[in-house]
């Protein structure tokens, strides 16, 4: 059980060792969803086992379909319709999972005759769906809000999907255009799917998804829309699928080998990864860290520090991770900015002012427009350390939060070992990586043993 507020311990010598990450929520909420649609049995190999993919584990369930767990091996079998929903009525709550909140939607959307209800946690009835419930009104379903339009919670009544051409408003989260992707080769003609200003990395990973799963028909003709042609259901030949270890995971650890130093050795990784936040490699190169990707993983090495880029970093296609480097930021020889998180705001929670709010608690300069964050390191004035007043910070129920500031009280500020900061809510990880401060704390023994 973790102490909350947790007291961060920090690591006294550098990290050394290898690490298997569990797997990505994006891709096991994404295999779950194509496995149902599949003909056939899939069994889902590597799969994360987390709050939100329970979730939606918990929704397939209820829809009829049959889903086992071996959670011991990271087993998933869903036992695919073909486009079929076995149930025409259920109740579901979605918790604050946003892939499930906007993935269930888009597959219930098929029954030809269904009527559901959905609902979540509180934050959830402030993030954004309205694109998606617009474009499945398009579509023929019909809703009934029960607080605001176009938000959480919500019944809706079902008649199959038409195709056709559907404009798409999926600024506020690529995840509504990938719900509608998955689910189009199920339509009654082709479905042309036009989404001006939305994020391509998660829409690209869905596309190389579906194709994982022997669809071919997803591409984009001459005016940039996405167009999904209807055909057989998916299916994959092996019946297995393999899902990677989590790249946005893989952030803290590339982070936490600089800050503390040493050389840590992640294990699984591939090449030639589905996953934008891959992206955030190229960041801690910028800062010094040595990474080389090679034969199924990833080496990490710790460098000298070198300063951020002048013209700063724009995390729009990989933006989980920019909280991984704005924690870090007290750390860094020289100012940071960070860009292209507008959207981040409308996530978990506010994510540009929580990230403000939690580093002006560690008495940063830092400065937030709404699509940017601006911080002027500096770790030695915190007052109140030395008298073990230790600042407390807050996660907002983010997951991220949680772990980013796990891996800045790793470095031993105080060089003598003890912590240095807390954390607020650290079960909160559940979210996606719930044995985050078991594995942290693992590595900072396993390093003291390497000495």
């Amino acid at each position: 059980m973790l102490i909350d507020p947790l007291p961060i311990q920090p690591f006294t010598h550098p990290v050394a060792g290898s690490l298997k990450l569990p797997g990505s929520k994006s891709i096991t909420n994404r295999a779950l969803v194509l496995a149902a649609l599949s003909d056939g049995p899939v069994e889902l190999e590597g799969a994360l086992f987390s709050r939100d993919t329970r979730i939606l584990c918990a929704a397939l369930r209820s829809l009829g379909y049959a889903v086992d767990t071996n959670e011991s091996e990271s087993r998933i079998r869903v036992v695919g319709q073909g486009g079929r929903i076995p149930v025409a009525k259920a109740s579901f709550n979605v918790g604050n999972a946003g892939t499930a909140a906007r993935f269930l939607p888009a597959l219930l959307a098929l029954h030809p005759s269904g009527e559901f209800e959905l609902d979540g946690d509180r934050e959830m009835h402030r993030r954004p769906m309205a694109g998606l419930l617009e474009a499945l009104e398009v579509q023929g379903c019909k809703f009934e809000f029960a607080g605001e339009r176009g938000f959480y919670p919500f019944r809706m009544s079902t008649c199959g999907l038409r195709g056709g051409t559907l404009k798409v408003d999926a600024r506020a989260s690529s995840q509504m255009l990938s719900a509608l992707m998955m689910v189009a080769p199920f339509a009654g003609e082709t479905l042309k799917l036009h989404s001006p200003g939305v994020r391509p990395a998660f829409v690209e990973m869905t596309a190389r998804m579906m194709e994982q799963f022997g669809y071919r028909g997803c591409g984009m003709d001459d005016n940039g829309y996405i167009v999904t042609q209807t055909a057989t259901p998916y299916s994959v030949s092996s019946q297995r699928y393999t899902v990677e270890p989590d790249a946005t995971a893989a952030s803290y650890f590339l982070a936490l080998t600089q800050v503390v130093g040493g050389e840590l050795e992640l294990l699984g990784m591939p090449e030639n990864s589905l996953q934008g936040d891959v992206a955030f490699v190229e960041v801690m190169r910028s800062l010094g860290l040595e990474v080389e990707i090679a034969g199924g993983s990833w080496l990490l090495k710790s460098g000298a520090w070198r300063p951020p880029r002048a013209d700063g970093y724009n995390f729009e296609r990989f933006s989980d991770t920019f909280l991984t480097l704005a924690a870090i930021a007290p750390l860094l020889e020289g100012a940071l900015e960070i860009e292209g998180i507008a959207h981040t705001r409308h996530q978990e929670c506010d994510r540009v002012e929580g990230m403000r709010s939690e580093l002006a608690r560690l008495v940063q300069m830092v400065e937030a427009t709404e699509g940017s964050l601006t911080v002027a390191p500096s770790l030695r004035a915190i007052p109140g350390l030395r008298s073990g007043n230790l600042p407390e910070i807050q996660t907002y129920h983010d997951h991220r939060f949680a772990m980013s500031f796990g891996i800045l009280g790793s470095y031993d500020l105080l060089g003598d070992g003890k912590p240095w900061l807390k954390v607020v809510d650290p079960a909160c990880c559940g979210k996606t990586f719930p044995q985050f401060f078991e594995v942290l704390g693992e590595l900072r023994e396993r390093s003291l043993g390497k000495q």
